[in-house]
This record gives structure tokens, sequence and C-alpha cells, in this order.
């Protein structure tokens, strides 16, 4: 029983080293004093000055990085609407009964697959698409195409997870709200978004992360005067991986890091706090 632990022991360490061992490995390279591109495994020393000249205007890292938050806050933004109001519609369809609400259930239920459609078709054919249609409308590529292009696919993310979370919810909940006397839109805004909440945000962090990721879309539908991150660092690694960058990625690594962890002090501070909590009765 000992002997397998250890070799399962040895296989976790195995698998961790084979996953965190490039991460480690850029965050090393970005502190070496070595200007040269990485390939060349050289470390001249330890310097944070490719910290201090990451978001320099000559390096346009900085302006790329804000273009790529722009764009995935209005992207954002623009799914978790059209997202979470679908996700509502369609839930609240399919509970409904009768002759009407069984023949639309084929509808309903096409729908819902054509909703999935831009996270299961290829990339590359999502692009080439978009490209296509914009084209076709002649609406100048640049931030709008962007945002239109990114909304098209994070839409599903946010629409999964809500629909999701809603079809777990007693249906009780909005009975009683409507025979106490609040109109479908009261009921909706005190009742389903606050229990929604949760799938929601998680969904927009979801499509946040594969707004700020995405490459082959945008490479598309971008324009002369725009430029994402991801197409930024791809225009600078083509001949090896520059100092800047490797700081880019600490930084961003970093910020994930954080972020995990606030989320994880949130989730146990509130579950202690239910525990303390008085039981009543």
């Amino acid at each position: 029983m000992k002997k397998n632990s250890r070799w399962a022991s040895l296989y976790m360490a195995l698998v961790l080293l084979l996953l965190y061992l490039p991460i480690l490995v850029v965050v090393l390279f970005s502190f070496n004093a070595n200007p040269g591109r990485t390939a060349n495994f050289q470390f001249e020393g330890f310097s944070l000055q490719w910290y201090e000249d990451l978001f320099d205007p000559a390096a346009g890292y900085g302006a790329a990085l804000s273009s790529s938050l722009v764009l995935a806050f209005w992207s954002v933004l623009l799914s978790a609407v059209i997202g979470t109001l679908g996700a509502i519609g369609l839930t609240r369809r399919r509970a409904r009964k009768g002759l009407l609400a069984r023949a639309g259930a084929s509808a309903l239920s096409a729908g819902e697959h054509l909703a999935m459609l831009p996270i299961m078709i290829p990339e590359i054919i999502l692009a080439i698409a978009l490209m296509a249609l914009f084209s076709a409308i002649r609406l100048p590529f640049g931030m709008v195409t962007l945002v239109l292009s990114h909304v098209a696919f994070c839409v599903p993310y946010i629409y999964i997870t809500v629909k999701g979370r809603l079809a777990t919810l007693d249906p009780a909940l909005e009975e009683a709200a409507r025979d106490l006397g609040a109109s479908p839109a009261k009921v909706l805004w005190t009742v389903t978004l606050p229990l929604a909440v949760p799938a929601i945000v998680s969904g927009c962090l979801l499509a946040f992360a594969m707004s700020m990721d995405d490459f082959v879309i945008s490479f598309f539908v971008n324009g002369p005067q725009t430029t994402t991150l991801p197409l930024k660092v791809y225009s600078s690694v083509k001949v090896g991986v520059p100092p800047h960058v490797n700081a880019l990625c600490s930084v961003m690594l970093a910020a994930a890091f954080l972020l995990v962890a606030l989320g994880q002090l949130v989730s146990s501070g509130s579950l202690r706090r239910r525990r303390r909590a008085p039981v009543s009765g």
C-alpha cells in the first residue's frame, strides 16, 4: 500500500512539474538582464528593467493591453445582457405547460443548439465567416467589429452558466412573488436576477478570459488602428520571445493568482459566516 502511495505521489509530482515548469521558466527569464531573446537561455543576472519598461509607449504593450481590456469590457457587458436574458427567457418558456408549449419545444431546442454553435464550430471557420459578413455589409474593421465578434463567441459561455443555475431554482419562488402582487419586471429584478448573480459572474469571468485570450478571430476582424494584446505578443515572438513578453506574462500570471486567492478568501469567509450564524427554531 505504501509503495503504491509513493508511486502515486511521484506521478503527481511529475505531472505538476510538466505543467508548471514552462511557467517557472517564463517567470525566471522575466528577471534576466540579458536583452536578447530567451532562445539562448543565457542568464546574465537579476534585473527589473523589463518590468519598468513594460508599459513604456515605445514598447507598445501598454496600448495593446488597454485595447484588450476595453474590448473585453464591452464584449462581456453586451454578452452578459444577451446571454442572461436569453437564458431566462428560454427557461421560462420551458417551464410553461400546454399544447402551445409542447409544440414550441422543438423550436426552443433548435434555438439552444444554434446558440451553442459559436463555441462548437472551429474558431478559424467562425473568424472567416465574421470577416466575410463585415466585408459584405461594408463595416470598417476596427474596435466595432472586434466587439461584435467577441460578443458572438462570449454569449454562449454566459448563457450556459446562467441556464444551468436557473434550472436548479425552485419555480415556487417566482410564483410566490407574483402571488404577493409583484409585476413580472419586479420579479425578474428582485428574485430571478439576485439568485442568478453567481452564475452571471462566473460566466462573465469565463467570457472575459476568452476575450482576452482570443487571437484567431481578432486577427481576421482587426483593423489597422487597433491592436489587441494577443496580436501584439504574436508579432513580438515571431523570431523568439523578447524579455518584455516574459515580464508581461509574469504580471498576468500574478494577477490571475491574486484573483483566485481573493476568490478563495471571499468563499471561505462566507462559509465561516454561515457556520457561525445562529440556527432559528
